[in-house]
């Protein structure tokens, strides 16, 4: 076995910057031969822009990257496997249409006489997967009939056809069953034995313990801790370093003690196979209520699901004590349900269009006469909805794509406003608005609330949720964990929570959650 002295890849102070954002600022990293050296960060620490500067995929602007001890520059997702550096991502990037053999050798086909030797590749697509353990696995199969644990151990078994040095792992648990996940341990371990470094992504805490050697912590793009024993060091400084923020969070004042109105949401049981299951929540009039947990928590497939976007396999949703009909967005809009999904411009606007007629696109039917649009009355009432909502320039026949993302949000969320919505669901209200414009929305929410509208939102963000809301419900892996009022949580719990629970010395999370909730 490689000495675990032997440091393979360095990073010191890599920096990159995007348009408005320092997604890398300073990184320090360091990985030895033969370890599995775990990164750890919340959403939006810098994780995923690291993977792609290691893969080749983004260029940094600044700092140095000793790969095998010598100065390297991984220009192209080619130029980093060449060298030994090997990324097996969350989404597999596997072709389904094609077999074990031919995923294993894609790209580097073997060939003799200017052909591709299959039959070579299959021999050597089989000794692979032998030395992965899993000769069973039929290298003539077309991988998109393989189960999702077979297609992960064949994108390991691409990994190893490039004689790969280093195996990135980004959040290689979250497509595995439980009993899947041990003979993931299994192999990565085998490959550690055999001196190739292992960088391993997870938010489970117990994962960590488990297959880490040692831990780099990122936060807002910086290194705030690194080499730390991933089997000793306290899950309590874990999740320190992990907090704090560069972001500063401008919250309007709640109110002191504030009677809400009517039951506006509940919803009963509701579960999407594969994605949530047994999820209970209320949301009465003026109360903001946000969701948090990790990306893959199903955080966002409940906001969907109540809206009618998704089909939920079981359970009720009711608005003013009517049940919904299931998979029915229209339902939802007559029920006054209103949504800002979290892609606003894939999802929600028409960036070609003007201000206005974004802003009544929701209830366009009600602007036509015998076939015919009244623009001026779009206008006008687009302009009255605007104005409340001070969206700058407050000009409604500019094209929508000429705004900031503050007010192309503001524009998504005036929408719902025009037909008299109850009922306001927000999937990452803030993402991609710079500071000052935060502040405006948290305003704009905070006074639908006072107004009576009642809001379920669901952001990426702990200090955001907690700041923003009345009531917070947090989600781990499908299933609601925790409910209790904003000001009885802190970001430190809320983020054991949806790692791991691990700060409840192994309580069960169901019986930390108030009475009537689900967990």
């Amino acid at each position: 076995m490689t000495s675990t002295d032997d440091i393979v890849l360095r990073l010191t102070d890599v920096v990159k910057t995007f348009p408005g954002v320092r997604a890398l600022d300073g990184v320090q990293l360091e990985v030895r031969a033969g370890e599995v050296h775990c990164l750890l960060g919340q959403n939006g620490a810098g994780k995923s822009t690291l993977i792609k500067v290691l893969s080749g995929a983004h260029t940094p602007d600044s700092g140095e990257i000793l790969w095998l001890g010598q100065p390297a520059a991984f220009n192209s997702p080619q130029t980093a496997m060449k060298a030994g550096i090997a990324t097996i991502y969350q989404e597999l990037d596997l072709v389904d249409g094609l077999s074990v053999a031919e995923n294993i050798y894609l790209g580097h086909e073997p060939h003799s006489a200017g052909f591709v030797a299959r039959r070579t590749a299959r021999r050597g697509a089989a000794e692979i997967l032998a030395r992965l353990g899993h000769a069973e696995i039929p290298v003539g199969r077309e991988v998109g009939k393989l189960p999702a644990a077979a297609k992960q151990i064949v994108s390991m078994g691409r990994a190893l056809s490039r004689e790969a040095r280093l195996l990135i792992m980004d959040e290689p648990s979250a497509v595995l069953a439980h009993d899947e996940v041990q003979n993931l341990f299994r192999m990565v371990r085998a490959l550690t034995a055999q001196g190739i470094a292992v960088i391993y992504i997870s938010h489970r805490m117990e994962e960590i313990r488990e297959i880490g050697d040692r831990v780099t912590v990122l936060k807002d793009g910086r290194t705030t801790a690194a080499n730390l024993d991933a089997k000793t060091t306290p899950t309590r400084e874990l999740v320190s370093r992990m907090t704090g923020r560069t972001i500063e969070y401008v919250f309007p004042e709640k109110p002191a003690a504030k009677v809400y109105g009517e039951k506006l949401l509940e919803v009963q049981g509701l579960s999407l196979e594969g994605r949530f299951s047994d999820v209970s929540l209320t949301v009465h009039a003026g109360e903001i209520v946000g969701i948090t947990g990790l990306v893959g928590s199903g955080r966002s497939e409940v906001l969907e699901t109540v809206f009618g976007a998704r089909r939920a396999t079981a359970g009720t949703v009711a608005v003013g004590g009517r049940a919904l009909r299931r998979g029915s967005v229209n339902a939802a809009v007559k029920a006054g349900i209103g949504m800002a999904p979290e892609e606003r411009k894939s999802q929600a606007l028409l960036l070609g269009e003007p201000i206005y007629r974004n802003v009544t696109l929701a209830g366009f039917t009600r602007f036509a006469r015998v076939g015919f649009t009244d623009s001026g009355r779009e206008r006008a009432e687009a302009e009255t909805i605007t104005q409340g909502l001070d969206l700058r320039p407050n000009d409604v026949r500019r094209p929508v794509r000429t705004l900031s993302g503050g007010n192309q949000q503001k524009v998504v969320v005036g929408r719902w406003l025009l037909g008299g919505t109850r009922l306001l669901l927000l999937d990452e209200p803030t993402r991609g608005v710079d500071v000052g414009a935060r502040a405006e929305l948290y305003q704009v929410i905070r006074r639908l609330a006072d107004e009576g509208v009642g809001v379920l939102l669901v952001s990426s963000e702990v200090p955001e949720v907690l700041g923003l809301s009345d009531r917070v419900l947090v989600m781990r892996e499908g299933r609601l964990v925790r409910e209790a009022p904003a000001d009885e949580l802190d970001e430190d719990t809320v983020l054991d929570l949806v790692m791991a629970g691990s700060l409840l010395d192994g309580a069960d999370l169901a019986s930390t959650a108030p009475e009537g909730t689900a967990a």
